[in-house]
């Protein structure tokens, strides 16, 4: 086929060729005119006339990628929280003025058709948005990256506050169709489950394994286009969505067996249905493990499938494909690609495991014990019969070099087994992912050294080599260009626009943290911010809160070790000491919490009710009135961190020190220009060391003093009554005081700090934690001081970019050399 010839409206950057192309593909593609017009389709003949843009760079990104004969690498997560992608795709390629002014023109608002977007409901946190920020930084460093996930109908549930509890709605982001996405309906794999692994042997006498009496489900490909910045280069996300491999049977439905035939399809499609089933019922675990085989399984075939358009020696494999696997999750890539490269290629064991562990990385996220995902031998064996058979022989063979190397240490052969004991065998997926890969990173200097001290010390020592740090980042082009703008281009004004792919570059803005324009400026922005975000609670919640006090901000996943329960009871201490002496000096502060709780986590579920139960209380007591607010806006997303995170004064993280892996808001919300109230875990012990003591507010127990306490006996009861302010909060929380209709309502929070023994060392912790808040309010309180330090907080944020992090991947892991920073 020749040479497309490019048009300007298709492809043209400038707001005549951009108006050109909204109006086409009204009329054209959309079957629109102004009489049947709606929002919907005006955004979508929007998305359409970027698609153009976007698609005409992905042809010739791809075509380029081919003819260069390029390593490329794969990135395989559950989860990609990739949120809204206008505003993004517009940012990288530079047009974002343009369309705003093609729009005008049009007589038409681009912030109203900006809202009309929803997030895609790709991811559940922290683990999902790092991999699309991951995306990002490839494309713009020029690395052929593609993304793999599942195209879930229901991602993570929409959040709704229900009397305070939250309760759990389907996300409907699907609605409508996503208009970003191509499906590509030729790009289908079979994907196969359960049958049983049958010996033969091949002509040459070789014994070898076919998998027979399989169920056979499609994934279908839908592809998602994900530009650099300003460098033309675009990349892919493919997104696998789970199809019957027939239709509807007609022999069935004659017979009136309707019902059976369509149950039978449903099942089938029930694979990328939604995301993370409650893996806590039998059902639930067998559905969420075939999730991570379909995902493996026609990702893998994808992969050879553009591996042999260009090449027939699978020695070559390694130099051509590098695969990382996002968490323990897809590491059943390791058995797969064993069982292609044997069972269809004809390879021998030492041939294919040589290609494998070259070819695979893995990514521990993770340092609890307890998280690390376990699959049930019996389960495996009925669902991949012959994967759990290539299991077997891994864990033999890689058993053997244990005995060799440590004798007969039978407690360690035990601990390093990727086979459980026990009366229910398990498959440990990180020993999996440890034995079959060339690299094992954390993500934060402190989470990769308690790795090798903890749950993989004994891999450590036995190969030290394999394991290495690789400390989160984030886009800057999101997480600064794209959600604070006027920040973004007060900086680009005094230093230019270099930072965008060089984050290194804000150091310049170091020395101007004292020119009083600039912090005049500086200041005048996050108030602007403020105001927004406050115009928004109240909008939302018919709460009116402060915009001069201090926005205290804590968004993350509910959970125990993140610790809201901390901030919430320093938050009734607060309104205590309002009630005590309603007149007494008293900085303002507005507490603003977001996060959802997974669906069975009943205390974090809990905790939510509480930190509602605590704002109906303070909200509407005169006594406090704009003093201090307490509020928790429901159904936390990209989106909405991307509204609160510019306005954040006070950014919590506040984790048990050595439970947070590495953590990225600590990341966003130091670049936005907030000061980090933290405890000396995950990356924020990187970010002290780059921001500078001084500019943090550090406290609580560091890891090694939490394992002394507990090694030595700890007893809560020792803080509660040493502490007359703590007793104070506890007893409220125990006694009823902010459940009055249900006084034993929160009966199980206080049990979990007194009697069960607090785990997560909040009663430890507290008062190191009000001190630190104290600090943080005489700051405030000094507001050019204050401002000074936010703006260092900015400036010395440089290492935390995305595109740091992936260029140590690229460098150290996938082996791809001499990339281009665009």
């Amino acid at each position: 086929m020749g040479k497309v010839t490019k048009v300007a409206p298709r492809t043209g950057l400038d707001p005549k060729s951009i108006k050109e192309g909204i109006k086409e593909h009204l009329r054209f593609t959309i079957a629109k005119d102004k009489h049947s017009v709606n929002e919907w389709d005006l955004y979508r003949s929007l998305v359409l006339t970027v698609l153009d843009r976007l698609h005409d760079r992905w042809l010739d990104t791809q075509e380029r990628y081919y003819d260069d004969d390029e390593k490329r690498v794969y990135y395989i997560s559950m989860e990609f929280l990739i949120g809204r992608m206008l505003d993004n795709s517009l940012i990288n390629l530079g047009i974002q003025d343009e369309v705003r002014e093609a729009l005008e023109e049009l007589d038409l608002d681009y912030d109203k058709l900006r809202e009309i977007e929803s997030d895609a409901a790709l991811g559940n946190g922290g683990l999902g948005r790092l991999a699309a920020c991951f995306l990002d930084s490839m494309a713009t460093l020029g690395i052929p990256g593609y993304g793999y996930g599942i195209r879930y109908d229901y991602g993570i549930f929409f959040q709704k506050i229900i009397e305070g509890f939250q309760v759990e709605r389907p996300d409907m982001w699907l609605r409508f169709g996503n208009p970003w996405d191509v499906v590509r309906p030729k790009t289908m794999y079979p994907v196969q489950f359960y049958g049983e692994s049958v010996p033969y042997h091949d002509k040459q006498g070789n014994l070898r394994f076919r998998w027979e009496k399989f169920q056979k489900v499609m994934a279908v490909a839908y592809d998602m286009p994900v530009p650099g910045f300003k460098n033309d280069v675009v990349n892919n996300l493919r997104l696998w969505k789970a199809a019957s491999p027939k239709s509807l049977d007609l022999s069935s439905f004659n017979q009136g067996e309707y019902i059976n035939a369509v149950r039978d399809m449903q099942l089938h499609e029930n694979i990328s249905r939604v995301l993370y089933p409650n893996d806590k019922v039998f059902v639930g675990q067998e559905l969420r493990l075939k999730q991570e085989y379909f995902l493996v399984s026609s990702t893998m075939q994808d992969i050879i499938h553009r591996f042999r358009k260009s090449h027939s020696d699978f020695n070559k494999f390694p130099d051509k494909v590098a695969i990382q696997c996002n968490d323990t999750h897809p590491n059943l890539a390791i058995p797969e690609l064993m069982r292609i490269l044997m069972d269809e290629e004809g390879l021998d064991w030492e041939t294919s495991w040589d290609i494998t562990t070259r070819t695979i990385a893995y990514t521990n996220h993770t340092i609890l014990p307890e998280a690390l995902e376990r699959w049930p031998v019996s389960l495996m064996r009925n669902m991949l019969p012959r994967h759990l058979q290539i299991i077997y022989e891994i864990n033999k063979r890689f058993l053997d070099e244990v005995h060799e190397r440590f004798g007969d240490d039978l407690n360690r052969v035990r601990r390093m087994s990727i086979i459980s004991e026990g009366e229910q065998p398990s498959v440990q997926m990180a020993n999996l992912g440890i034995v079959g890969s060339h690299k094992v990173n954390g993500v934060a200097a402190l989470h990769s050294s308690l790795i090798t001290k903890t749950i993989f010390r004994d891999f450590y020592e036995m190969m030290p080599e394999k394991f290495t740090n690789k400390t989160n980042g984030i886009t800057p082009r999101r997480w600064l260009r794209q959600c604070n703008r006027p920040l973004a281009e007060l900086i680009t004004d005094k230093i230019g626009e270099g930072w965008t792919t060089d984050l290194s570059q804000l150091k310049k803005i170091d020395k101007l943290a004292t020119n009083k324009t600039f912090v005049k400026k500086f200041s005048d922005i996050k108030r602007e911010n403020k105001l927004k975000l406050a115009e928004y609670i109240e909008s939302k919640l018919d709460v009116i809160v402060n915009p001069d006090s201090i926005f205290d901000i804590q968004i993350k996943r509910i959970h125990e070790y993140k610790r809201q329960l901390l901030l919430a009871m320093h938050t009734i201490a607060l309104y205590n000491r309002i009630k005590a002496d309603p007149d007494a000096p008293f900085t303002p502060r507005t507490v603003i919490f977001g996060g959802k709780a997974a669906p069975g986590y009943t205390m974090a579920k809990l905790f939510i009710k509480f930190i509602n139960s605590i704002g109906d209380k303070i909200n509407n007591d005169p006594d406090v009135g704009d003093k201090l607010k307490c509020v928790f806006l429901p159904n936390y997303s990209v989106s909405l961190a991307e509204k609160m995170i510019p306005a954040a004064d006070l950014s919590e993280q506040i984790s048990t020190a050595g439970m947070e892996a590495s953590g990225t808001g600590n990341m966003k919300f130091a670049l936005n220009g907030a000061l980090t109230i933290g405890t000396l875990d995950g990356a924020n012990v990187e970010i002290r060391e780059e921001v500078g003591d001084e500019n943090i507010f550090i406290f609580g127990l560091k890891v090694e003093e939490i394992d002394e306490i507990r090694q030595r006996g700890y007893n809560p009861w020792e803080f509660y009554n040493a502490n007359a302010e703590l007793k104070q909060v506890v007893d409220q929380i125990r006694s009823g005081f902010f459940s009055p209709e249900q006084p034993d309502l929160f009966q199980p929070i206080g049990n979990t700090l007194l009697e069960g023994g607090d785990y997560y060392m909040i009663m430890a912790d507290f008062e190191a934690y009000v001190q630190a808040q104290k600090d943080v309010e005489a700051l405030y309180n000094k507001p050019s001081e204050w401002y000074k330090q936010a703006i260092h907080n900015v400036a010395r944020i440089g290492k935390f970019s995305s595109d740091r992090t992936i260029s140590d991947y690229a460098s150290e892991i996938w082996g791809i050399k001499g990339f281009k920073h665009s």
